[in-house]
């Protein structure tokens, strides 16, 4: 089994240019209000870079989403690629563009990705000049979306809502060889939907966002029947499309990927089946595939919009502060495998420790608190246990994205997640605690 993952190298740079708003800051910027802009923007990629990266065809554009927020001096971006990962080097050069453009300071810039994996990864440029064009197209593309996010910058009012939706599904099943992957319908799911929605001053849209549990691989690693490999920003690609399209006009809908790890589409075209002897294997629907997408897309951008419907917004004043804080937390460490079938024996050998960055972004009575690894659903599920802000967002894949961080029934069982996790079993609960810890003292 292929599983198309990527370690970020920008834990370090992240952690040093990493700022920590102080009281002081929080109080002179909440009282003048809050201005917000979105932009939108396709990321090209022309005929002549495929193949790139086993890809070779592009069924559906891949977009750079960014939103702005502003309140007194403070200017902060939140950046969203319809990517699987991308590197430091092309996070940089992304920064470097909002900066220039925005004017936002570059600790100020949160990155992430939807985690899409029928898209390209973004390496190092020095790895070809395919990848190195590649780079200048996502650089391009976030030009022009920071371009339309300055324009549209206004006067805004935020407001917090939740719903439900069953299109994902626990990924982790028995089988008699051991846990593996497949549709484990008893295992645990948060089918919660968190939305935010800001508006203009007249009650317009001006940006709608979506935190959701789940892998966006409803067509990974499967093949057409004319043998091609497509790229498509895959179900949360659909799901803001719908949300986009039901608004229109400058509406710009996010993806924020939630807790991932042990989350994926109920539905996907390149399938695990379990029979019912416990044995698993493969299936691949091919171009029946897009039905499966474009109805689960359907259903979660629905649901988006039913609840965003349903949401006050209200301005945030000086009792609703932007802030954006960052931390770290020291974890242990394994040397992480590259599983290809389950197993019910596994030496987590233990290689030492590691700091795991953490962002956390207030805007007036919701938090989002996110981290770079795919974090399982028992993590978040205590992350918004124990919040005590009203509307909490747990969010994977931050800076880029990291391996998994399982939870310890993962360890235990010898899940997918944990085999392929780089920290050690008790990570997890660590970073849930510091969040928390940090979720406190924003809140007091």
């Amino acid at each position: 089994m292929h599983r198309r993952s990527f370690l970020s190298s920008s834990v370090a740079t992240a952690v040093t240019a990493a700022s920590l708003s102080t009281a002081a800051e929080a109080r002179a910027s909440g009282g003048t209000g809050l201005k917000v802009g979105a932009g939108r923007a396709a990321i090209g990629i022309p005929s002549s870079l495929l193949p790139l990266d086993n890809f070779t065809t592009v069924h559906d554009d891949l977009y750079v989403r960014i939103l702005l927020l502003e309140s007194g001096s403070r200017r902060v971006a939140l950046t969203v690629l319809d990517l699987t990962s991308i590197s430091a080097e092309a996070i940089s050069a992304i920064r470097a563009v909002i900066t220039k453009a925005a004017g936002v300071a570059t600790a100020d810039i949160v990155v992430t990705v939807t985690h899409t994996f029928s898209a390209p990864h973004v390496n190092s440029t020095s790895t070809g000049t395919g990848t190195a064009q590649y780079v200048e197209q996502i650089k391009q593309a976030a030009s022009t979306a920071v371009a339309v996010a300055v324009k549209g910058l206004k006067a805004a009012r935020v407001g917090y809502g939740t719903g439900r939706c069953d299109v994902n599904v626990n990924r982790d099943v028995l089988t008699a060889d051991g846990w593996w992957l497949g549709t484990g319908e008893a295992g645990t799911s948060d089918k919660s939907v968190g939305v935010t929605r800001f508006d203009d001053e007249d009650g317009n849209p001006i940006a709608v966002l979506m935190n959701y549990s789940v892998q966006s691989s409803v067509m990974m690693e499967s093949v057409m029947a004319s043998g091609d490999l497509p790229i498509t920003a895959d179900l949360a690609g659909a799901a803001v499309q719908h949300v986009e399209k039901q608004y229109g006009g400058d509406t710009v809908g996010f993806f924020l990927v939630g807790s991932c790890g042990d989350q994926a589409p109920a539905f996907r075209s390149k399938r695990y089946t379990i029979d019912k002897d416990k044995k698993w294997s493969q299936v691949d629907a091919q171009d029946a595939g897009w039905l499966l997408l474009t109805v689960q897309g359907e259903r979660l951008g629905t649901e988006v919009v039913r609840v965003s419907e349903t949401i006050k917004t209200a301005g945030a004043g000086a009792s609703s502060p932007l802030r954006l804080v960052t931390d770290t937390v020291t974890v242990g460490t394994t040397a992480g495998g590259h599983p290809t079938g389950p197993t019910k024996t596994y030496d987590f050998t233990p290689t030492g420790t590691a700091d795991v960055p953490i962002w956390v972004l207030q805007v007036g009575d919701g938090v989002f608190a996110g981290v770079e690894p795919e974090l399982s659903t028992d993590t978040a599920l205590s992350i918004k246990k124990h919040s005590p802000f009203p509307h909490t967002a747990v969010l994977s894949m931050l800076e880029g994205g990291s391996k998994n961080m399982a939870e310890a029934r993962g360890y235990a069982r010898i899940t997918y997640e944990a085999m392929d996790s780089s920290y050690a079993q008790g990570a997890a609960e660590t970073v849930a605690a510091k969040i928390g810890d940090m979720l406190d003292a924003l809140r007091g």
